[in-house]
């Protein structure tokens, strides 16, 4: 069975090569094939894909690269705010870093 076409996708949100993902999705072609019994109709193709998703989520958790997206992704919303926004933000966060860490801070 050919490989779907959004394999590629599918390794890059993994975080895996596409050749791995390939590796990956002939193997759960072959565990669907032993556990339908069929070749090619839908129930063979849901149990494939399943079976497919299920190795990748393994493969992506076996993986040590951090995470980065979700702090590119507030940067980038941080930096669409109207500078007048970020200073207060900026001052808000500056202002709970200090009490979170307990140092106390000076009257002018």
């Amino acid at each position: 069975m050919n490989a779907p076409k959004l394999l590629p996708w599918y390794a890059r949100r993994a975080g895996v090569s596409i050749e791995r993902a390939e590796t990956l999705w002939r193997k759960a072609v072959r565990q669907a094939t032993v556990d339908t019994g069929w070749v090619g109709n839908s129930e063979y193709f849901g149990a494939a894909m399943d079976t497919f998703l299920a190795l990748l989520e393994a493969e992506e958790a076996s993986l040590c690269t951090p995470s980065m997206s979700g702090l590119f992704r507030t940067q980038a919303r941080v930096m669409r705010m109207p500078l007048t926004m970020m200073e207060d933000f900026s001052a808000a966060a500056s202002a709970h870093w200090q009490r979170c860490i307990g140092v106390p801070r000076r009257a002018a």
